[in-house]
């Protein structure tokens, strides 16, 4: 048998094929928990595909058959957060009757931190969702990085982070995920031959952090930016060249002014943002 014969049999194996299935995803709160945990679970199948079901606050038996009637239709996965006795009880007795898994997600933590604390689980639904000072501290985060978006606003010595970087190293959705996280994050955009104020440069109190990609990471996503806007002409925006002296001097500003940085090329937002917490974390603990 030849190479090529040999190689032409390779080529004709059937691709793997996805494994799609249904995952219905059953809370008492808004399910933000669930949704988090099963993505990041099925993350760890290659080729499997799950078509996501979510009932968020389903506190009611009238609640609760509708979603059971909606599992028995399309069987797959349940996963739950349910702190009601009674609920609980009637979603497993008839996922247990159809043979359907079902996954408590909370409760080995919970009852790990039970013994550990000595304490009694509270069962309130939504517990973690309560109107405390944290929520309002990450909406005063939140309102903060779109009022300081892209370079906009004043007070920056107010922020905890100020994020810097050429156009299309994922500023603003890095500033509005650490807002979620209760981080007040401006972003300010490096525009060649254009130098940062003043005001940026003698920052004392803000985490300053330069984001950064590669040429041709930068070059693709400006691509597509533009294409998206129906625009194809060839400009500096998208020039290899030019880009890459972007990168070079906004560099050379990182190092100059003893920012760190973060190259985002092959991270994701979470990655990215996971990253600068620590960074924060570190920060503090110098203090």
């Amino acid at each position: 048998m030849t190479n090529n014969t040999q190689n032409n049999r390779a080529d004709a194996r059937p691709a793997k094929l996805e494994t799609c299935f249904h995952v219905h995803l059953v809370s008492d709160s808004t399910g933000e928990t669930l949704m988090e945990v099963m993505r990041a679970s099925v993350a760890q199948f290659e080729h499997a595909n799950p078509l996501e079901h979510l009932y968020a606050l389903v506190r009611s038996t009238r609640q609760l058959d509708r979603v059971l009637a909606e599992i028995e239709a399309y069987p797959g996965v349940v996963m739950y957060t349910i702190v009601n006795p009674e609920l609980r009880r009637a979603l497993e007795v008839r996922c247990a009757a159809t043979g359907t898994p079902a996954i408590a997600v909370l409760d080995p933590m919970l009852a790990t931190l039970s013994a550990y604390l000595g304490r009694p689980i509270a069962n309130r639904a939504g517990a973690q969702r309560t109107l405390d000072a944290e929520y309002y501290h990450r909406i005063d985060a939140l309102n903060y990085a779109m009022a300081h978006d892209d370079g906009q606003g004043d007070d920056f010595e107010g922020a905890d982070i100020v994020l810097l970087g050429v156009s299309r190293t994922s500023k603003t959705p890095t500033s509005i995920y650490l807002a979620h996280r209760g981080v007040k994050a401006a972003n300010i955009p490096l525009v060649r031959d254009v130098p940062l104020p003043d005001e940026i440069l003698a920052l004392k109190n803000p985490l300053v952090i330069g984001l950064t990609a590669s040429p041709e990471r930068i070059v693709q996503i400006r691509r597509n930016r533009l294409l998206s806007l129906n625009e194809d002409r060839d400009t500096d925006y998208i020039d290899d060249f030019s880009v890459r002296d972007e990168i070079l001097a906004a560099k050379r500003l990182f190092a100059k002014q003893g920012w760190a940085s973060i190259d985002v090329t092959r991270r994701s937002i979470e990655e990215t943002a996971a990253k600068i917490l620590n960074m924060i974390s570190e920060k503090r603990n110098r203090s």
